[in-house]
């Protein structure tokens, strides 16, 4: 379905390309009127660019009486032909079909965003019934149900571990940048991804009641509820109708001259008009583009100039979405820091958990003349850590409850420690070496270096900064005091984000959503505009996004404010000076001095005008 709304898309741009060059050249040979050409070569303008604009107005009137700019359009043309003007005809048609084109191509394609979230439903599921697993499809699971999961599956339904401990990825539901350890009595959600053991699970909540499936209705209901910009040029269009016809009919009356009726129906008609915006908005797309910004929605620019609010979700977006060692500490007096370090990056070495690999990587990075060896031996422990024999010493990297089933205490000075870092919102390792305690490592997820002087010149531009969350309070908070963010909502899920965004514009506070999460979807479908980080970000938040920032440089965020205000200013500035020369146009009209060609000409170089003066947009950058 959705290739083939693309391949339709692509086929017409193809044709109407295909039409203009066609007119474009019957207009040039009729201009020049060579020898030997039997008919008026406008004609062929006429058809293929005149006919599709008189047939879609007369479409509008009759079935919704829509009164759009194409209806003077089409006066103009019937007129001009009526009295022997083909040439102003067809240029007329020509000029306003180059419109009509630009504005397509600054249309969203479509978007297969709410399908991809349907794929991240399992098909299947293992059931445990009188002792055995029996496969069946996950829509077939009923409440109470109990399911089995094994390592690197994806959970089909809601519900609570019976049995067995895991780390769960939450990523498409929280956002969170680490897994979670779970284990019985825990709650987990469909569309989340079991890491490491197998556990077994009570069914809560199935089908469309489950957690994806609302996150799928939340996206949906979003996008339909996002109200689009209507084309100036048809907002004012009956004005512009009804002024153009009350102009023509009293100069026919008072002059007697149907040829200066006619030409006020042509300078009237609002070429300049209708290309004021969509040539503005391409050039500012154009600027924006060399800026790693991808806009996606032809009027996201146009929606961006009015926000006042830009709410950041914190992991990938502010921060670089991936745990890095903050500190190592050791509370052994025969162990350093950097022997504990090393001991507790050579246990490991072999982890699969996002933690052990930052633990090896940071080792890496900080000494690199010392690579960890292999160790001797390795077990995961789900849910708690690993256990490993590291240079011969049994080493244990995991969680308080790890210590505890092997009779290690945390002494009260460590707790401490720990607890700052903790406030700090950091993840801990506890360590534990030959059945006493080490010491832990500290891991945080670090801010973007261009975060701080980004949001500074968003406040500078008169924009209030919102950072939220799936965090808990105290990472959320860390973060937000680096950047002085005053607003802070953490522990949000997908809803309470989409809620947020919701109540904001009730209150005409427009906001601008930046995201990177499959859990920022709903939120980046109901916010004004949306950003999504386009290199880290899923698929499904850049489906969901107006505009994708490619290279995930969020320094550029001013930038592109800045450009949507200028864009804006362009386009009045378009739409002013074309409706003057408009009005002047028609006074000269109602005097006898303009006739329809010199009318044509006259008010589409106003059009040329309007261009080049939207192609500055191209190379503007805020001083």
């Amino acid at each position: 379905m959705i290739s083939s709304m693309k391949d339709l898309f692509l086929n017409e741009t193809k044709r109407s390309i295909l039409f203009l060059v066609i007119s474009g050249l019957s207009l040039l040979i009729s201009f020049l009127e060579p020898e030997g050409i039997l008919f008026n070569t406008a004609w062929i303008a006429i058809l293929l660019c005149g006919i599709p604009i008189i047939k879609e107005a007369i479409e509008g009137l009759v079935t919704r009486f829509d009164i759009k700019a194409d209806v003077l359009v089409s006066l103009a043309l019937i007129a001009s032909v009526i009295i022997g003007e083909i040439f102003a005809a067809g240029e007329v048609a020509f000029i306003m079909q180059i419109g009509s084109l630009l504005e397509e191509l600054t249309v969203a394609k479509a978007r297969a965003g709410i399908e991809k979230l349907v794929h991240l439903t399992p098909l299947t599921a293992r059931k445990i019934l009188n002792g055995k697993e029996i496969l069946l499809p996950a829509k077939e699971v009923a409440v109470n149900d109990v399911l089995r999961v094994l390592p690197g599956e994806t959970i089909p339904v809601d519900g609570v571990i019976l049995s067995g401990e895991t780390s769960v990825d939450q990523a498409v539901m929280t956002g969170e940048s680490l897994p979670v350890d779970k284990g019985p009595g825990d709650e987990v959600s469909s569309g989340t991804v079991n890491q490491f053991g197998s556990f077994d699970m009570k069914a809560s909540r199935v089908g469309e009641d489950s957690s994806i499936w609302r996150m799928i209705r939340l996206v949906q209901s979003a996008d339909a509820g996002k109200a689009k910009i209507v084309r100036l040029a048809d907002r004012w269009a009956t004005w512009i109708v009804v002024i153009a016809l009350t102009a023509a009919a009293l100069t026919w009356l008072i002059s007697g001259q149907i040829i200066r009726a006619v030409t006020i129906l042509v300078v009237f008609c609002p070429c300049a008009l209708v290309l004021a915006t969509p040539t503005a908005i391409m050039a500012a797309i154009g600027n924006a583009t060399k800026h790693g910004f991808l806009v996606r929605e032809g009027d996201a620019l146009e929606r961006l100039a009015q926000v006042s609010q830009v709410a950041f979700d914190k992991t990938g977006t502010l921060t670089y979405g991936k745990p890095q060692v903050a500190a190592v500490e050791s509370f052994s007096p025969d162990i350093s820091s950097e022997k504990l370090y090393l001991l507790a990056a050579e246990a490991e070495l072999r982890s699969e958990h996002p933690l052990g690999k930052a633990v090896v990587q940071g080792y890496k990075q900080s000494y690199p003349e010392t690579a960890p060896e292999a160790p001797q031996s390795f077990s995961m422990l789900p849910g708690k850590g690993v256990k490993a024999m590291a240079d011969h010493v049994e080493v244990l990297a995991g969680n308080p409850s790890l210590l505890e089933e092997n009779q290690i205490s945390i002494p009260q000075k460590a707790l401490d420690s720990a607890a700052d870092y903790i406030q700090k919102g950091c993840t801990l390792i506890y360590l534990g070496i030959e059945k006493r305690f080490g010491g832990f490592a500290a891991l945080w997820d670090t801010l973007r270096e261009t975060a701080p002087e980004m949001i500074s010149r968003l406040k500078q531009l008169g924009l209030t900064p919102v950072l939220m969350t799936g965090d808990h309070e105290n990472a959320a908070r860390t973060i937000a005091d680096q950047l002085h963010i005053d607003k802070v909502h953490a522990g949000c899920l997908p809803e309470d984000k989409l809620n947020y965004i919701a109540s904001s514009q009730e209150k005409k506070e427009m906001v601008c959503m930046i995201g990177d999460g499959i859990n920022d979807a709903p939120a980046l479908k109901k916010a004004h505009v949306s950003i999504a980080m386009g290199g880290v970000g899923s698929d499904i938040a850049v489906d969901a996004a107006d505009i994708a920032l490619v290279n995930d440089d969020i320094k550029e965020l001013p930038h592109l404010v800045s450009l949507s205000r200028k864009m804006m200013t362009t386009i009045k500035c378009n739409l002013a000076f074309s409706m003057t020369l408009n009005f002047a146009a028609i006074i000269l009209a109602i005097t006898g001095i303009l006739n329809p060609v010199v009318g044509a000409l006259v008010h589409n170089a106003g059009s040329v005008l309007v261009i080049i003066n939207s192609s500055l947009l191209l190379t503007y950058r805020k001083k």
